[in-house]
């Protein structure tokens, strides 16, 4: 199977593009915001236009720099950080899926001020600590470390912040 999964093209011809209209829209879906060749693959399939037409898109796409994957990756990093608080470990993987390199993941991820990082972590533990309504601390630090796991930190950064929060209730 392909790297499509479900998504079928359109084949009914409504809501299809041409090849002209195609680039004029891709460009207008580019400049509001940046895109990465596999959203754009995506697009192009729903709309009836596969393989060679929409490789062809891409490539100039790409050369008029309306599509550029490290400006991509590094404004991905940013915004899924800064608005979703997502870890770096769900950043990669999102970055992954969309088959960005990992020479670009990692230039993404350098976007990350380790600091803001950590206090972001922390942020996110103290709130979920405190929302999480269970009496044995065991288990709450089990749902607090699933819940920071599933957006991405790192185990070893999670458990620091938790190992903090739990000190800082005791004194």
């Amino acid at each position: 199977m392909s790297s499509w999964g479900k998504y079928k093209p359109n084949e009914s011809g409504k809501n299809s593009w041409s090849q002209e209209e195609a680039f004029e829209k891709l460009t207008t879906f580019c400049a509001y915001q940046d895109r990465c060749p596999w959203e754009i693959r995506r697009k192009l399939y729903d709309k009836g236009i596969s393989d060679e037409p929409a490789k062809r898109l891409i490539e100039e796409l790409i050369e008029e720099e309306f599509v550029n994957e490290e400006r991509y990756a590094r404004a991905f990093a940013r915004g899924k950080f800064r608005l979703k608080k997502w870890g770096r470990n769900r950043i990669r993987m999102e970055l992954k899926m969309r088959e960005i390199s990992e020479d670009l993941i990692r230039k993404g991820l350098s976007e990350i001020d380790p600091e803001e990082y950590y206090d972001t972590l922390l942020t996110q533990a103290e709130k979920k600590w405190e929302n999480t309504h269970e009496s044995d601390t065991y288990k709450k630090k089990f749902k607090v470390t699933q819940y920071l796991m599933n957006k991405g930190f790192e185990m070893d950064l999670i458990k620091d912040a938790i190992e903090g929060l739990i000190s800082d209730q005791s004194q």
